[in-house]
């Protein structure tokens, strides 16, 4: 079992709901435990055992458990969570409440009071993980003397509450345990007759003449093929440990499990009653890239297998007519002489010869897929014997070397310390949970909190920007602003609060934010007279100051940028700088006395745009328009930067410029006197990029150790870190460290000296590895009395020494544009790679399926219809493909979606068709799954 290590432990929270999915639970030798018995039938149908310690690892496990254990959880479950942990555990520590606690515990208890005053659960409307973690950490403090007021607090404590059974357990001390075992055993009378075991019905035949027998569509159909079986009745067993106990005389038995993957769709295992069916395990041997398997939702089993939980067995993939699920075999199992499962009944066995099970499965047309499992335990075996032989390779090595002499003792201590080091080091939670292939989502998580990009808030989609990711955005502020000025934009600033009657002014524009504009209704305790927005966009605060500012041709053009903060009160599950409900971005607003000028404005932001993803983040981007239907709000035309994430195989969005013609001018009312004394009215523009920026960097480039930033953003290039010994003191390596940090400084990098004396060299290595620092340079006493260094490499992990004179600094400025290059030439390579030409609607989906980018004749942007129909067609088409349903709160989709018109357009032979319509095709029109 893991230990979860970190922080003192103070306190422990241990979910028990029986035994059924298998997660290996963290542990901790001593410190107050909290335990939650959770009933079958109140939060969750599964069942497992769970221990989690520590402060932030309270949040970051239940996270990782809560999809699996269908205590279904969301960003702002983790956030509760986290919260609840760093202001409640230290609480629980000491025998009761001082004033200080108390009013830590008060704070607390209103905030939640607060939350719930719209809300029965945290997190989620069903509850939430969340809910049973805080509600136990509540209990805890309460038994100390805490008080729990407040009526929507009580309301919801009470509720939880009654769900879930809660225990305080002090763990004691070896000594002390030993102790009560010696007094219990002392005094222990003697043993009581073991109580009788539970009625079991005994076995039973099923005739196939009786009328069950044919009323069964599984046994008929086994009948219609003559294949030799038995059927047997007992017990109704809903898990194969009581099929063993109840049924167990007859032979082997089938372990049966119906997963699902978002990926690739729907699995029936059958495997042996000890089979090991990892699903990590399971999805390599089928070849499986970036899955993420588990159990299906119970409505899928009646769904595709018509059978209820618990009574799953090979037979019913005879249901499935549509071929929706695939079939994976235990190959062991051949070795049987007969074979039992269940017919759709969990109080019925029948058995057949292995062959004929295959022969029923390939009779429904099913491909039957064999895979040898081992038995449990078994791979843990595997490893230790070969740890061992290796071992002893080892050893008899180093005495072969040593002439046979025994190794000396204090060798085999200092290994053994080294060892110990290692094991510690694994369990630091340092290290990424996820790796990037196999849970993206989680490893994303995982990404930004680990590399202290993202600390969460407790409230929902909002989340705090630290250093390490401000300065990203610092950068691109500063590189932004330095364009500026060649284009006479000047900068400005709006208030962030619009009045509703302005904001309703533009309808078009008001429709497409109306569901995502927050309000401010109340100051103090009494009622606005009117409500104000927070701004979604700042159209509609601008331009009334636009129509003062301008009355003649001689005010224009008039062009202002502003950098400023953004509410949009998305509900679909908030993801740090992708999606959130407050953001930050640049946004430019133009006014033009011609079409031309505000045209040639767009696509001049448009290449800042290109410049910010492609020269700054590395990130290759397709440019083009949107279509009528993907356009912007009110707007005449948009324009945009679309970037695409490998590992998802979806694009995002990258930043938008709009022509705005002249309907903004219409609405408010702006005009000027041309040239000729005309009165006319102004073409606007409105550009913007977004904090999004940061996220798509992340996703795109990071790895299974963490962050890679690309040089040009990177806060820090390149980090120096001594390694110190007995040889060379840190006082000694310090100066020739600080030296090297001054020159290279000097040169016009960013360095940073980790002069830290509290971590070894190994942490500080990981720390700087996971903030995707590019350059590590290493300093140890050969390379100090070698005038020398060590440089290593992010983004390939390569290393090389080099000599510590006068060419370093410029060689590792050089080095930062070689890396800028090769990590754009590499993500590049990888978008080409998935970008192909679709001309026939059968192609469309099954690309979609393979993560591909997709270029399609089109009949053209206005067709908004037919734009609609190909979402919903491909959506149906994904979900089929995938036998699951798509979550209405689900932030992407399985539909394919139009991302743009691309500026560089394939050659379109006349006459060709649109791949969807068959009308005669316009242009090529880029599609694919989007964030």
């Amino acid at each position: 079992m893991a230990t979860l290590s970190g922080p003192p432990v103070l306190t422990s929270v241990i979910l028990n709901l029986t035994t059924l999915l298998s997660f290996p639970p963290p542990t901790v030798s001593a410190g107050p435990k909290l335990t939650l018995t959770v009933p079958r039938s109140t939060l969750s149908g599964f069942t497992t055992s769970v221990t989690v310690t520590g402060l932030d690892a309270v949040s970051r496990y239940y996270t990782s458990l809560s999809r699996a254990l269908d205590l279904t959880g969301n960003t702002q479950s983790e956030s509760w969570t986290l919260s609840a942990s760093n202001a409640l555990i230290p609480l629980t520590k000491g025998k009761g409440l001082d004033e200080y606690k108390a009013s830590v515990f008060a704070s607390f208890v209103e905030c939640l009071d607060t939350h719930l005053l719209k809300e029965t659960y945290l997190g989620t409307k069903e509850g939430s993980y969340a809910d049973v973690v805080i509600c136990g950490l509540v209990k805890a403090v309460k038994d100390k003397g805490g008080e729990v007021k407040g009526e929507n607090v009580v309301r919801w404590y009470n509720t939880v509450a009654s769900m879930v059974k809660y225990e305080l357990i002090v763990e004691k001390k070896k000594d002390e345990k030993k102790a009560d075992k010696k007094a219990e055993t002392a005094a222990a009378p003697a043993a009581a007759p073991a109580a009788p075991a539970a009625a079991v019905a005994p076995l039973g035949t099923l005739s196939p003449d009786s009328d069950e027998y044919k009323s069964n569509v599984l046994l008929t159909h086994l009948t219609s093929l003559s294949i030799t079986s038995t059927t047997s009745t007992h017990t109704a067993a809903f898990t194969s440990d009581e099929l063993q106990q109840y049924a167990g005389s007859l032979g082997q038995h089938c372990k049966n499990i119906f997963l699902k993957d978002k990926k690739h769709g729907l699995f029936l295992v059958t495997a042996a009653h000890d089979a090991d069916t990892n699903t990590k395990a399971l999805a390599k041997s089928l070849g499986l890239t970036g899955a993420n398997m588990r159990m299906a939702p119970e409505d899928s089993l009646g769904k595709h297998l018509d059978v209820k939980k618990g009574s799953v067995g090979p037979m019913c993939i005879h249901s499935d007519k549509d071929n929706s699920v695939k079939f994976v075999f235990d190959s062991t199992l051949l070795t049987c002489d007969k074979i039992f499962s269940h017919p759709g009944r969990n109080d019925w066995s029948t058995g057949m010869a292995p062959v004929d099970l295959v022969k029923f499965v390939e009779s429904t047309g099913h491909e039957v897929t064999q895979i040898e499992f081992g038995k449990k335990g078994e791979a843990t075996q595997k490893k230790e014997v070969k740890a061992d032989e290796e071992k002893g390779k080892k050893e008899g090595k180093q005495q072969k070397q040593k002439g046979g002499k025994q190794q000396q003792e204090p060798k085999k201590k200092g290994e053994s310390q080294k060892k110990a080091k290692k094991e510690d080091a694994a369990n630091t939670l340092l290290a990424l949970q996820y790796k990037k292939k196999e849970a993206f989502a989680e490893w994303y998580s995982d990404v930004i909190v680990l590399s202290e990009m993202i600390h969460y808030y407790n409230i929902s989609g909002c989340y705090i920007l630290r250093p390490w990711s401000f300065k990203v955005w610092e950068k691109i502020q500063r590189w932004f602003d330095s364009k500026m000025g060649p284009l006479g934009v000047e900068p400005a600033y709006f208030p962030m609060f619009i009045s509703k009657s302005r904001l309703e002014k533009e309808k078009d524009h008001v429709e497409g934010f109306a569901p995502e504009v927050a309000w401010v209704t109340k100051s103090g305790d009494g009622d606005l007279a009117e409500p104000i927005a927070i701004r979604p966009t700042s159209e509609t605060i601008m331009y009334p100051a636009f129509k003062d500012w301008i009355s003649s041709h001689r005010d224009l053009p008039l062009k202002l940028n502003q950098w400023s903060n953004v509410v949009r009160w998305e509900f679909k599950n908030p993801t740090p700088f992708l999606r959130t409900r407050e953001f930050l971005w640049q946004e430019g607003h133009t006014a033009h006395a011609t079409y031309e000028e505000a045209d040639e404005m767009v696509m001049a932001a448009l290449e800042l745009y290109r410049g910010v993803y492609e020269d700054l983040l590395a990130i290759p981007v397709i440019r083009g328009y949107k279509t009528e239907k993907e356009r912007f709000a009110g707007g005449y035309m948009t324009t945009t930067c679309e970037a695409y994430v490998p590992t998802s195989g979806r694009a995002i969005q990258g930043a938008t410029s709009h022509n705005l013609g002249q309907n903004f001018g219409k609405m408010f009312e702006i005009s000027f006197q041309d040239k000729n004394g005309k009165p006319a009215i102004p073409w606007q523009t409105s550009w913007g990029i977004t904090t999004r920026t940061i996220g798509v960097m992340v996703m795109v480039h990071g790895d299974d150790q963490g962050l890679v930033m690309p040089p040009a953003v990177s806060p820090v290039q390149v980090v120096i870190v001594p390694i110190v010994s007995k040889k060379v003191s840190y006082e000694t390596l310090s100066p020739y460290c600080e030296d090297m940090k001054n020159k290279l400084e000097a040169a016009g990098l960013r360095v940073q000296y980790d002069d830290r004396t509290i971590y070894n060299p190994g942490w500080k290595f990981n720390h700087w590895e996971q903030k995707g620092v590019p350059v590590r340079i290493e300093v140890g006493p050969r390379d100090f009395d070698n005038k020398a260094c060590r440089v290593c490499y992010r983004y390939n992990g390569e290393k090389e020494d080099k000599s510590f004179d006068s060419e370093l600094a410029p060689f590792l400025s050089s080095k930062m544009d070689s890396i800028q290059k090769a990590m754009f030439e590499k993500v590049k390579k990888e978008r080409d790679d998935h970008l192909v030409k679709v001309t026939e609607w059968k192609d469309f989906t099954p690309n979609l399926e393979k993560g591909n980018l997709i270029l399609t004749p089109w009949c053209g942007p206005e067709f908004q219809e037919e734009e609609e129909q190909v979402k919903e067609k491909s959506k149906a088409e994904g979900l089929e493909r995938s036998g699951g349903e798509e979550d209405e709160r689900c932030a992407v989709s399985v539909a394919g979606k139009t991302l743009c018109i691309p500026f560089e357009q394939p050659d379109l032979e006349e006459g060709t068709k649109c791949f969807y319509t068959g009308k005669v095709a316009k242009c090529w029109v880029l599609w694919g799954r989007s964030y």
